[in-house]
């Protein structure tokens, strides 16, 4: 009788430890499955713009007595995403572009907002994190003439100056919206229009040349989220340290982007932008923009 009984409670171990080696045999395929069916979710090319056109307005008759200069500002921005993924590797691409003038009663019209930028990052899958193997390329100038606004004399143009950095690196995706990238090995070119430094350096270019080279490290930073319903708040950081002069004086470029949105077509935008570049200028240079926006998205 206690044989039987010994049996049974073997035969019953056995059971028992081979569903649960089934069990988590299942569990692992089930991972698996998960992981491949990520990997394989969104294949191929995404693409997602929006065109805004921001204008706003203030406007006195001869009466009001408060004071006050009537003005008028409308700026067109562009802000374009094209993603590729295949396997393990990832390519995010974004461009941006924007325009701004501002007229104010008596004065000429100025620009307001002139901006063109884009940002390539390449990265291969380094196992099964969310780390990558990446390649960063950032460019950006503008497009118009740029004039002292004390002197009325032309002080940049259309690639000039142009900024171009690249490097290898380390991208932490954990989506679209929320990655960082790490790139300790980054070249960066300055070019200006040679009759910018004919009688001095200008934005760090030296006197008489239209370049300037530097090796340093980059980092990058996006992060977009929804701060309530029909709310959302874009965030991009790019940080340059120059190891070839004055490390310690980090190139800062923040853009914030809040847009508030009231239907399909009409939102209310925030844009703010703060750079410090002590080759350019010793001191933050700040960039706000604020208005009723007309929006298509595409």
């Amino acid at each position: 009788m206690k044989k039987i009984i010994l049996a049974t409670a073997i035969l019953l171990l056995g059971i028992k430890t081979n569903a649960q080696v089934n069990e988590k045999e299942l569990l692992d395929k089930n991972v698996a499955a998960a992981i491949k069916l990520e990997d394989t979710t969104n294949v191929g090319w995404k693409r997602s713009g929006n065109i805004v056109f921001l204008f706003n307005q203030s406007a006195f008759n001869n009466d009001w007595l408060g004071g006050g200069t009537a003005n008028m500002a409308g700026n067109l921005g562009l802000n374009y995403d094209f993603n590729y993924k295949a396997g393990k590797i990832v390519w995010d691409n974004k461009a941006m572009g924007s325009y701004g003038l501002t007229k104010l009663k008596g004065q000429n019209m100025t620009k307001s907002d002139d901006r063109l930028e884009f940002t390539s990052l390449l990265g291969r899958k380094a196992g099964q994190s969310n780390w990558y193997y990446s390649w960063y390329l950032n460019f950006k100038t503008q497009m118009d003439s740029g004039f002292d606004p004390k002197t009325n004399t032309k002080i940049s143009h259309f690639f000039s100056p142009a900024y171009l950095q690249s490097g290898p690196g380390m991208l932490w995706k954990k989506s679209n919206n929320l990655k960082v990238n790490i790139a300790p090995a980054t070249s960066k070119a300055v070019f200006v229009h040679n009759h910018f430094t004919q009688f001095g350096a200008a934005f760090g270019v030296e006197k008489g040349k239209s370049s300037r080279f530097e090796f340093g490290a980059a980092l990058t930073g996006y992060y977009k989220f929804n701060v309530m319903e029909n709310i959302s708040m874009e965030n991009i950081l790019n940080l340059y340290s120059n190891y070839l002069e004055k490390p310690e004086n980090v190139d800062i470029d923040y853009q914030m982007n809040l847009v508030m949105k009231i239907n399909k077509y009409i939102s209310t935008n925030v844009a703010f932008q703060a750079l410090y570049d002590d080759n350019a200028r010793g001191a933050f240079q700040i960039r706000e923009v604020f208005g009723l926006g007309v929006n298509y998205g595409f």
